[in-house]
């Protein structure tokens, strides 16, 4: 009955090289390097951006806030502005959440 079953026998055990350890660590470190640039990087640039915005708002800017509120700053502090949004109509809203800042002049065209 021995002839059914073949024998196994188990394979010398090969050598890693630290060739084959460079080559294992190189693909995670290529996906780590891409992430960088394709979704990291972009996004620092966009939060450095947006500090610079909101640290060069002054008294008189248009802007549009994230809510999609347009207004006239008429008062500004160190972490909150007042925005006419209408004649004698102010509301409080935080620097932070200014988008955008629009050329003089645009609110009267709305």
């Amino acid at each position: 009955m021995n002839f059914f079953i073949s024998d196994a026998m188990a394979q010398a055990e090969g050598a890693a090289g630290p060739a084959d350890s460079f080559l294992g660590l190189l693909f995670p470190i290529g996906l780590i390097i891409i992430l960088y640039f394709l979704m990291i990087r972009p996004q620092i640039k966009r939060q450095k951006e947006h500090k610079a915005l909101v640290d060069g708002l002054s008294k008189g800017d248009e802007v549009i806030t994230m809510g999609g509120v347009a207004g006239r700053i008429v008062d500004i502090g160190d972490n909150f502005a007042q925005l006419e949004v209408a004649d004698g109509v102010t509301i409080k809203i935080r620097r932070a959440s200014v988008e955008a800042v629009l050329p003089k002049g645009s609110l009267k065209e709305l």
